[in-house]
């Protein structure tokens, strides 16, 4: 009820008793159930931050101006209007436009501050803007990010107006593959494995009143043995004399952290690292997801100045030997074979945006149900709530970082599985420079011939830039086991250094290095992609051996296809029915029990749901048929992890 309340005051403060009646989805293609539930006065409404709850804050979600300009304009005029969060090329976002790197989408929009936020700091959120947003409060300007999928923020308050109606303007700039930012399954002319570009805001933007001393976030870290959490805490104008407390919650399977428990297990008080020892600690697993609460406050002369509540598990991931000598992954201390599909994490109506939270979370439940135990989240980001759910439902997270580009520059191309394309789709929206950084070799079934990009600097800092902002924000998030800095040789440079970066940032994840190669011998992981039928023709043996993509059985349903005039694409033999689907799929199973037995610790199908064109999900695109018989499916996995 007040998560509704907020909504419907900034929807009032945007249209004034007009209830946004200028929306509609837009577009010729498929669409989801949930497209219908989508509620233009406020859609996505749910907390965006489940770790950092607080009661103050105000969706900004909804109908905004918008126009498209020359990239170097400095002002716009509206155009219409656009359904945020909605990226301007999806359907739901009631624009269905295309940008490029030639223009700029703007856009603006009005709300009014609650009173009872006097004498607070007020934070603008943004979950995700795709890639650089340039942002003015009340015709001042405020600053810049550059990322397409990490959540950012400025503190508004010195360019707010004391009263009344104030207005942000954002500038989004994005050159998807003819420029250098990570942008993953994105290109301006989609195909096959290629998609439909996303520009602009594509998370909810939030508004949050605050102290002027405030917590900014914590981490957390599991000691199992001793029962023990370690909590970090990072606040803004911490003063001298000022401790942290930490209270540990009751918790339990589905803990929500908007409705914390008021029973407290435990608590301590400190400086930075608060280390609270937890009484009869309950591990976390998929098979059994218990969520303790948190309360992190900060205490002034003894009294809290500011408080979050949100949740956190003990659990331990990490590379054990077994018996046989082979290297496994552990949860826990105990071995675990991870299985789960290749999730790319895109919708038809809102492609990188699920329609509603509900839609978001049934793909969760649907892998669950599948009998997988984990989820790679390929080349792409989801919003805080996703993660959570991961957590609730004991989902564990492999999580890639977007690439910079792809392996196929023009001499490349030639010889990869969509050479009959034709290069120039490819190429011709592509600076030299571009394709020329990509003209690399990709050594998938090998330790040797890869080679790198020819990557300038600038890339480079700016992956590592934003390779550090994702792992900050989501490394709190205890689903995510792994992480995965680069796939396939898309965009791949200085591997070692990529590592180095990412265990600095966190050491308790394991680091699966790149993803079907190149392979450098520097992280925790050796990952072979294989299509169809999984094998795994690169084996090392101090390492941790997963074929990291298989599968890809194609299955077009009628009357459930992105685009009917195009060719509808699977790896390998494309199936007329969900039982040859399957009967195939078992195939494959007895053999990954065979390569579990020689040393494969997990294995990755591709992939959960089609994607435009790309017809090898479990599930079609609008998420209306599931193709196979999910009973036998979920028989099939459960006997593949168990034995």
């Amino acid at each position: 009820m007040i998560r509704r309340l907020i909504c419907s005051l900034a929807a009032l403060a945007l249209v004034a008793g007009v209830r946004a009646q200028e929306w509609y989805p837009v577009g010729e293609n498929i669409r989801t159930r949930w497209a219908s539930e989508v509620d233009p006065s406020c859609p996505r409404p749910e907390y965006p931050r489940p770790q950092m709850v607080r009661a103050d804050w105000m969706n900004l979600n909804g109908l905004w101006n918008y126009g498209l300009t020359a990239a170097s304009s400095e002002d716009f005029e509206s155009e219409g209007r656009i359904l945020v969060p909605f990226a301007v090329e999806s359907s739901l976002s009631g624009v269905g436009r295309s940008v490029g790197k030639d223009k700029a989408l703007w856009y603006e929009r009005e709300f009014t501050l609650p009173k009872s936020w006097k004498g607070n700091d007020v934070l603008l959120h943004f979950g995700a803007v795709d890639w650089m947003a340039q942002v003015w409060v009340n015709g001042l300007y405020v600053g810049e990010h550059r990322g397409g999928f990490d959540p950012f923020h400025f503190n508004m308050t010195p360019y707010l107006k004391k009263s009344g109606k104030q207005s942000v303007t954002v500038k989004v700039w994005d050159g998807t593959d003819s420029s250098w930012q990570p942008r993953g399954k994105q290109v301006e002319r989609p195909a096959y494995i290629w998609y439909t570009p996303v520009t602009g805001i594509w998370q909810t933007v939030w508004l949050e009143a605050v102290p002027q001393t405030h917590i900014d976030s914590y981490h957390v870290v599991s000691d199992i043995e001793a029962g023990e959490l370690a909590v970090e805490v990072k606040a803004s104008a911490f003063r001298l004399g000022d401790e942290f407390s930490v209270e540990v919650l009751e918790g339990g399977v589905g803990y929500d952290p908007q409705k914390p428990s008021s029973r407290v297990l435990a608590s301590a008080q400190g400086c930075r690292e608060v280390r609270v020892k937890v009484p009869d600690a309950q591990l976390w697993s998929p098979d059994n997801p218990y969520l303790y609460g948190l309360r992190i406050s900060v205490v002034r002369d003894g009294k809290v100045v500011d408080s979050v509540d949100g949740y956190t598990v003990l659990r331990e991931i990490s590379k054990v030997k077994d018996a046989d000598g082979y290297h496994r992954m552990a949860l826990n201390g105990e071995t675990l074979f991870q299985l789960g599909p290749l999730d790319q994490g895109w919708w038809p109506d809102g492609l990188y945006t699920a329609p509603t939270g509900e839609a978001m979370v049934w793909d969760i439940i649907k892998t669950k149900e599948f009998g997988f135990n984990m989820i790679r989240k390929h080349i792409k980001t989801e919003p805080a709530g996703w993660y959570y759910w991961c957590d609730v439902y004991g989902m564990l997270v492999w999580q890639d970082m977007p690439n910079i580009g792809d392996h196929h520059g023009k001499r490349s191309y030639r010889g990869s599985l969509f050479k009959n394309f034709g290069d120039e789709r490819w190429f011709s929206n592509r600076s030299d420079e571009v394709v020329e950084a990509q003209t690399n070799v990709w050594s998938r079934d090998s330790f040797i011939g890869g080679t790198y990009c020819d990557v300038p600097q600038e890339w480079k800092d700016n992956y590592y830039r934003e390779w550090t902002n994702i792992i900050n924000a989501l490394k709190g998030f205890q689903c995510i086991v792994v992480w995965v800095p680069f796939n396939e040789a898309w965009g791949q440079f200085d591997t070692e250094k990529a590592v180095e970066l990412t265990r600095r940032l966190d050491p308790t994840r394991l680091v699966n290095e790149a993803s079907g190669g190149n392979y450098s011998f520097c992280g925790d992981i050796q990952d072979v992609h294989h299509y169809p039928g999984p094998a795994m023709n690169a084996f090392e043996g101090k390492m941790v051996n997963v074929i990291g993509e298989y599968g890809g059985i194609g299955y077009p349903v009628e009357n459930h296809l992105w685009k009917i005039s195009e060719t509808n694409w699977g790896y390998g033999q494309v199936m007329s029915s969900g039982n040859q689907v399957l009967d195939l799929y078992e195939e494959f199973a007895v053999r990954l029990m065979e390569l579990k037995r020689t040393g494969v610790a997990a294995a990755v199908y591709t992939q959960t749901t089609d994607v435009e064109v790309e017809v090898n999900g479990l599930i079609t695109y609008d998420r209306d048929v599931v193709k196979v018989d999910e009973k036998r499916l979920a028989e099939i996995n459960k006997n593949l992890i168990n034995q």
